[in-house]
């Protein structure tokens, strides 16, 4: 099952909590996280990235409040934050005054993990995600730079700086937090890293899985590490949102794929959150899932769906109806 580096079932993304999707209070927030707590999450994801030190600061707000030895705390490197007058054009709405540059070199990981402690008023990180290293984001790195220059520098940077933060007892280990496979597979095939855990988000869903059990889990597997899975709900359309993968288009086949879930789904009157969940849980090689939330009754109602029976005929007419792979496990 590699390396049992987290073991909660459910953890809490913090992308809605930066205002991924809409305006969040501080209030709307905090009683979001105290949803989580009380529904027994003890796992905490967020990033620097998510709301330019938006998510973290209210993370922080909240969870330096709980005993440090109760909850493990993940976040992410590989964009420095600076204050600016000038806030940049981004997917966050409304989010802090700061603008960002990507960096993924020793000095700067140092310098965001320092950084993200401070925002969150915390005395330490479990894991850290390298994040974003990803052929998605080739659009926005500057200078016509690709993830591929900035793989190097992480190799040569970010990875070893991280690896020696973890010898020294600052971190409990690290890996890469990207939306992406290819990422993946080239730190453990082609590199000298020695990573502990991915976060793969948005690969692992009932609409999108064949890639991950043709490459990612094989290779998860040989080089023994964990795994989380994000974003199972495709950021919205598993659960009931007109959004795919973080923005506006919706593409034709996992649409299709959708709603041939769905007629499933209401046949044996199964709630299609539930099953997406308890699907990106079931691999025995994923450590965890990793699901967002914007509104308390959102994370409470994701606690509890493990707790739900869901009848194995379900599972078995999507394999027949080859709307899942026939290789994807299922819960038992």
């Amino acid at each position: 099952m590699g390396r049992e580096v987290i073991k909660e079932k459910l953890g809490l993304g913090g992308v809605a909590i930066g205002n991924g999707f809409k305006v969040m209070s501080d209030k709307e927030s905090e009683q979001t996280l105290e949803a989580a707590w009380d529904a027994g999450v003890r796992y905490y994801d967020t990033s620097p990235w998510y709301g330019l030190g938006l998510s973290e600061r209210r993370f922080g707000h909240f969870l330096h409040n709980k005993n440090r030895d109760e909850y493990i705390l993940t976040t992410k490197v590989g964009r420095v934050l600076s204050a600016t007058d000038n806030i940049p054009e981004t997917i966050w709405n409304e989010p802090s005054p700061f603008d960002y540059k990507y960096d993924y070199s020793a000095e700067a990981v140092r310098r965001s993990i320092e950084d993200s402690l401070q925002r969150m008023g915390v005395n330490r990180i479990d894991y850290v995600f390298i994040h974003d290293l990803s052929p998605d984001h080739n659009d926005e790195y500057k200078n016509g730079t690709t993830w591929l220059d900035h793989f190097e520098v992480a190799r040569k940077g970010a990875m070893p700086e991280l690896t020696k933060m973890r010898e020294e007892g600052l971190i409990k280990g690290w890996g890469l937090g990207v939306n992406t496979i290819e990422p993946i597979i080239k730190t453990l095939e082609h590199t000298d890293a020695d990573p502990d855990i991915f976060l793969s988000a948005i690969q692992y869903s009932l609409v999108d899985h064949k890639k991950s059990l043709d490459e990612l889990f094989p290779a998860i597997e040989k080089h023994d590490v964990g795994l989380i899975t994000a974003a199972p709900f495709n950021a919205g359309l598993l659960s009931g949102k007109d959004r795919y993968n973080y923005s506006g288009d919706m593409p034709k086949d996992k649409v299709d794929r959708l709603n041939g879930i769905k007629e499933i789904a209401r046949k044996h009157k199964v709630d299609l959150s539930t099953a997406s969940l308890q699907f990106s849980y079931a691999p025995k090689i994923v450590n965890t899932v990793l699901a967002g939330a914007s509104k308390p009754e959102q994370v409470r109602e994701n606690a509890k769906a493990f707790d739900v029976k869901i009848p194995v005929e379900f599972w078995q007419d999507l394999k027949k109806e080859k709307l899942i792979d026939e290789r994807a496990e299922v819960p038992a």
